[in-house]
């Protein structure tokens, strides 16, 4: 008991120690700055208090300067974002304002079509209703399976189109009724023989005697028999050894009485056509050089007549009684005048047709065969 008792004597003297040693110091400290201020005066404290000032405005100099640098760059990087978007919403107004006008132009185009469109429907309704009637006289020979279905091929792409084909024969052979059946086309099958004595020798020229004459004329016969006023459509004479465009048919839809156009590769010229004038739009001559004093000096591939115009004028045939060269002028004679004929195909400077006449095949080799009995093409139709 009394070991503690001393223990406790000495933390309590120690503290007290220690307590009186702090009160002394901070004596001690009064002491010097009463001292200094004694000793220095008034001016020590001022400097000081000066010092201590200067030192705290420069730091508040430093802070403002840092602040002021700061808003000057939020101030440049503001300024140059609000110039960007000066700049984007000019852009914004004209791109709005040729979005605008395009789509104004957009409309105006979107019309301007859709009135083409129902013109065309328009204009193609009333050509559809045009039916063409194409007359093809043709006989048998080496190449007229070939010829035929050339023909027959083009008169497929041609719309609201009816094919009348006459044979120059006593009867409808296997071949054309064979190759009428398969074409997909509307037809009429007809047939008509030459009488002998126009019928061309084997060693004639083409033009020593008129051809066609009695076809044509079968043709014409069996339109007036089931056809009448009523009905709306072009006659027009397609020879089987020529090559047509399926632009030539679009023309002829819009023939009134009677349409011509140039024929390229015919009468000992490249192009064989009518002559217009350019202020009147009326046929005023032909090109022609083959017989150019011919009423129509013009190729049977040249014209188109309108359907009504064949039906009103019924005694208008081909003949056997005019010479070379005269059928086309023989049938237009009778229903039309020079001044009446619509030059079509671009006002007559388009070539839709050409008189490409097939080569006759040489068959020597086949006429050898022949002599023994023997036929290269048996079972075959050629």
């Amino acid at each position: 008991m009394s070991g503690h008792s001393e223990d406790k004597s000495c933390n309590i003297n120690m503290k007290e120690s220690v307590l009186s040693g702090n009160d002394s110091t901070m004596k001690r400290g009064g002491r010097l700055l009463g001292y200094l201020i004694y000793s220095c005066g008034k001016s020590f404290l001022i400097i000081f208090v000066i010092s201590l000032i200067a030192s705290m405005n420069y730091t508040v100099y430093v802070e403002i300067q840092k602040c002021q640098t700061m808003w000057s760059g939020v101030e440049l990087l503001l300024a140059s974002q609000n110039d960007y978007l000066v700049s984007q919403k000019d852009f914004l107004v004209s791109q709005s304002e040729q979005l605008s006008s395009t789509n104004h132009f957009l409309r105006v185009m979107e019309n301007l079509s859709r009135q083409i469109t129902n013109n065309n429907k328009t204009v193609n309704a009333t050509y559809e209703k045009t039916k063409i009637y194409a007359i093809t006289p043709t006989f048998t020979r080496a190449v007229q399976k070939a010829e035929l279905t050339r023909l027959s091929q083009t008169f497929q792409l041609v719309p609201n189109f009816h094919w009348i084909i006459i044979e120059d024969s006593l009867k409808r052979t296997n071949l054309v009724s064979k190759l009428l059946q398969e074409s997909s086309l509307i037809y009429t099958h007809l047939v008509a023989a030459t009488p002998p004595n126009y019928k061309l020798g084997k060693d004639d020229p083409n033009w020593k005697k008129p051809r066609g004459v009695e076809q044509r004329n079968a043709a014409l016969h069996w339109l007036r028999k089931n056809l009448n006023s009523s009905d709306n459509g072009v006659v027009f004479f397609a020879d089987d050894d020529n090559t047509y465009s399926v632009k030539l048919f679009q023309e002829m839809r819009k023939i009134q009485k009677v349409g011509v156009w140039p024929v390229g590769l015919v009468g000992g010229l490249m192009v064989e056509k009518p002559i217009c004038d350019n202020v009147t739009n009326k046929v005023v001559g032909f090109n022609a050089v083959w017989k150019p004093n011919r009423p129509f000096p013009i190729d049977m591939a040249g014209f188109a007549i309108n359907l009504k115009l064949l039906l009103e004028n019924k005694d208008a045939l081909f003949s056997y009684d005019v010479e070379s060269g005269y059928q086309e002028s023989e049938i237009l004679r009778q229903i039309v005048t020079k001044d009446e004929l619509e030059p079509l195909a671009d006002f007559c400077t388009k070539v839709y047709v050409w008189h490409t006449r097939t080569e006759p095949p040489r068959l020597n080799a086949e006429e050898s065969l022949i002599k023994k009995g023997i036929h290269s093409n048996f079972g075959i139709e050629v």
